[in-house]
Protein backbone atom coordinates (compact mmCIF):
# COMPACT_ATOMS: atom_id res chain seq x y z
CA UNK A 1 0.00 0.00 0.00
CA UNK A 2 1.34 3.54 -1.25
CA UNK A 3 0.96 6.23 1.84
CA UNK A 4 1.40 9.10 -0.03
CA UNK A 5 -1.31 7.53 -2.51
CA UNK A 6 -3.73 6.71 -0.06
CA UNK A 7 -3.51 10.31 0.94
CA UNK A 8 -6.67 12.32 -0.71
CA UNK A 9 -5.52 15.74 -1.88
CA UNK A 10 -7.09 18.39 -0.50
CA UNK A 11 -8.23 21.68 -2.60
CA UNK A 12 -8.16 24.85 -0.81
CA UNK A 13 -10.22 27.49 -0.68
CA UNK A 14 -10.36 29.08 -4.39
CA UNK A 15 -9.19 26.22 -6.17
CA UNK A 16 -11.63 23.83 -8.43
CA UNK A 17 -10.84 21.08 -10.18
CA UNK A 18 -12.79 18.66 -12.76
CA UNK A 19 -11.85 15.16 -13.91
CA UNK A 20 -12.25 13.92 -16.64
CA UNK A 21 -11.02 10.49 -17.93
CA UNK A 22 -7.25 10.50 -17.16
CA UNK A 23 -7.02 14.16 -17.11
CA UNK A 24 -7.24 16.65 -14.12
CA UNK A 25 -7.79 20.62 -14.85
CA UNK A 26 -6.92 22.76 -11.81
CA UNK A 27 -7.96 25.90 -11.62
CA UNK A 28 -6.65 28.79 -8.97
CA UNK A 29 -5.68 32.36 -8.01
CA UNK A 30 -2.48 31.69 -10.13
CA UNK A 31 -3.59 29.97 -12.82
CA UNK A 32 -4.78 26.89 -14.76
CA UNK A 33 -3.06 23.46 -14.81
CA UNK A 34 -3.99 20.67 -16.61
CA UNK A 35 -2.38 16.29 -15.88
CA UNK A 36 -3.22 13.55 -17.83
CA UNK A 37 -2.38 10.17 -15.68
CA UNK A 38 -1.54 6.85 -16.60
CA UNK A 39 -4.00 4.07 -17.76
CA UNK A 40 -3.23 2.45 -14.35
CA UNK A 41 -4.60 4.17 -12.03
CA UNK A 42 -8.18 6.01 -11.18
CA UNK A 43 -9.18 9.60 -10.88
CA UNK A 44 -12.30 11.01 -8.95
CA UNK A 45 -13.35 14.15 -7.57
CA UNK A 46 -14.72 13.44 -4.19
CA UNK A 47 -15.64 16.06 -1.58
CA UNK A 48 -13.32 18.70 -2.39
CA UNK A 49 -10.36 16.61 -3.22
CA UNK A 50 -8.57 14.47 -5.64
CA UNK A 51 -8.56 10.69 -4.86
CA UNK A 52 -6.18 8.54 -6.87
CA UNK A 53 -6.52 4.92 -6.64
CA UNK A 54 -5.32 1.91 -8.30
CA UNK A 55 -6.40 -0.07 -11.15
CA UNK A 56 -5.15 -3.67 -9.96
CA UNK A 57 -2.61 -4.48 -7.66
CA UNK A 58 0.32 -4.74 -9.85
CA UNK A 59 3.80 -3.73 -10.12
CA UNK A 60 2.97 -0.85 -12.17
CA UNK A 61 -0.29 0.43 -10.92
CA UNK A 62 1.13 0.85 -7.27
CA UNK A 63 4.19 3.00 -8.87
CA UNK A 64 2.00 5.26 -10.60
CA UNK A 65 -0.38 5.69 -7.71
CA UNK A 66 2.23 7.86 -5.60
CA UNK A 67 3.72 9.24 -8.24
CA UNK A 68 0.10 10.29 -9.93
CA UNK A 69 -0.80 11.27 -6.12
CA UNK A 70 1.93 13.93 -6.02
CA UNK A 71 1.91 15.19 -9.32
CA UNK A 72 -1.96 16.48 -8.78
CA UNK A 73 -0.70 17.52 -5.47
CA UNK A 74 1.99 19.77 -7.26
CA UNK A 75 -0.77 21.27 -9.51
CA UNK A 76 -2.75 22.41 -6.79
CA UNK A 77 0.25 23.68 -4.94
CA UNK A 78 1.35 25.62 -8.12
CA UNK A 79 -2.11 27.45 -8.71
CA UNK A 80 -2.46 28.20 -5.14
CA UNK A 81 1.21 29.27 -3.89
CA UNK A 82 3.45 28.53 -6.99
CA UNK A 83 7.19 27.32 -7.30
CA UNK A 84 10.30 28.89 -6.73
CA UNK A 85 14.07 28.80 -7.34
CA UNK A 86 16.60 30.87 -5.43
CA UNK A 87 20.17 31.01 -7.42
CA UNK A 88 23.35 32.82 -5.99
CA UNK A 89 26.54 34.31 -8.24
CA UNK A 90 29.54 33.93 -6.49
CA UNK A 91 33.28 35.24 -7.85
CA UNK A 92 34.54 38.66 -9.07
CA UNK A 93 33.40 40.68 -11.55
CA UNK A 94 30.70 37.97 -11.94
CA UNK A 95 27.07 39.72 -11.83
CA UNK A 96 23.26 39.29 -13.58
CA UNK A 97 20.41 41.51 -14.76
CA UNK A 98 17.03 41.39 -16.83
CA UNK A 99 16.82 43.28 -20.01
CA UNK A 100 13.17 42.60 -20.62
CA UNK A 101 12.45 38.87 -21.05
CA UNK A 102 16.30 38.14 -21.27
CA UNK A 103 19.01 37.39 -18.53
CA UNK A 104 22.03 39.20 -18.90
CA UNK A 105 25.10 37.25 -17.55
CA UNK A 106 28.49 38.61 -16.86
CA UNK A 107 30.22 35.02 -15.88
CA UNK A 108 33.60 35.84 -16.46
CA UNK A 109 33.45 34.88 -20.47
CA UNK A 110 35.43 37.26 -23.12
CA UNK A 111 31.07 37.62 -23.74
CA UNK A 112 28.10 38.33 -21.76
CA UNK A 113 25.69 35.26 -21.70
CA UNK A 114 21.70 35.93 -23.01
CA UNK A 115 19.65 33.91 -21.67
CA UNK A 116 16.14 34.12 -23.19
CA UNK A 117 13.30 33.12 -20.31
CA UNK A 118 10.70 30.87 -21.55
CA UNK A 119 7.43 31.37 -21.13
CA UNK A 120 5.09 30.84 -17.98
CA UNK A 121 8.03 31.70 -15.91
CA UNK A 122 9.42 34.56 -14.80
CA UNK A 123 12.80 35.31 -13.97
CA UNK A 124 13.84 38.68 -11.93
CA UNK A 125 17.54 39.99 -10.57
CA UNK A 126 16.91 41.68 -7.08
CA UNK A 127 20.54 41.87 -7.11
CA UNK A 128 23.47 41.63 -9.27
CA UNK A 129 24.46 38.47 -7.38
CA UNK A 130 21.15 36.58 -7.40
CA UNK A 131 18.41 34.81 -9.55
CA UNK A 132 15.43 34.22 -8.47
CA UNK A 133 13.10 31.74 -10.96
CA UNK A 134 8.96 31.79 -10.29
CA UNK A 135 6.02 29.70 -11.76
CA UNK A 136 3.23 27.64 -11.61
CA UNK A 137 5.14 24.65 -13.24
CA UNK A 138 7.51 23.03 -10.94
CA UNK A 139 9.18 21.29 -13.37
CA UNK A 140 9.92 24.21 -16.07
CA UNK A 141 10.92 26.27 -12.84
CA UNK A 142 13.47 23.59 -11.46
CA UNK A 143 14.57 23.24 -15.56
CA UNK A 144 15.46 26.80 -16.28
CA UNK A 145 17.08 27.25 -13.33
CA UNK A 146 19.40 24.50 -13.93
CA UNK A 147 19.49 25.31 -17.64
CA UNK A 148 20.85 28.78 -15.85
CA UNK A 149 23.67 26.95 -13.39
CA UNK A 150 24.69 25.13 -16.28
CA UNK A 151 26.73 28.06 -17.65
CA UNK A 152 28.68 28.22 -14.79
CA UNK A 153 28.59 25.63 -12.35
CA UNK A 154 30.26 26.08 -8.91
CA UNK A 155 33.95 24.82 -8.39
CA UNK A 156 35.41 22.98 -6.12
CA UNK A 157 38.68 25.36 -5.37
CA UNK A 158 37.41 28.96 -5.32
CA UNK A 159 33.65 28.03 -5.46
CA UNK A 160 33.02 30.55 -8.17
CA UNK A 161 30.01 29.96 -10.01
CA UNK A 162 26.17 29.94 -10.09
CA UNK A 163 24.94 27.58 -7.12
CA UNK A 164 21.42 27.19 -5.65
CA UNK A 165 20.74 29.67 -2.25
CA UNK A 166 21.79 27.43 0.43
CA UNK A 167 23.92 24.90 -1.71
CA UNK A 168 26.85 23.39 -0.22
CA UNK A 169 29.68 23.07 -2.47
CA UNK A 170 32.40 20.55 -1.48
CA UNK A 171 35.73 22.41 -1.58
CA UNK A 172 39.19 21.08 -2.10
CA UNK A 173 42.41 22.06 -1.37
CA UNK A 174 44.70 23.77 -3.82
CA UNK A 175 48.43 22.58 -4.68
CA UNK A 176 51.35 22.99 -2.65
CA UNK A 177 54.64 23.65 -2.96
Amino acid sequence: MSRIGKKPVALPQGVSASVSGQTVEVKGPKGTRSFTAADDVTLSLEEGSVKVTPRGTSKRARQQWGMVRSQVENLVTGVTAGFKKELEIQGVGYRAAMAGNVLKLSLGYSHEVNFEVPAGVTVTAPKQTEIVVEGIDQQLVGQVAANIRDWKRPEPYKGKGIRYKGEFVFRKEGKKK
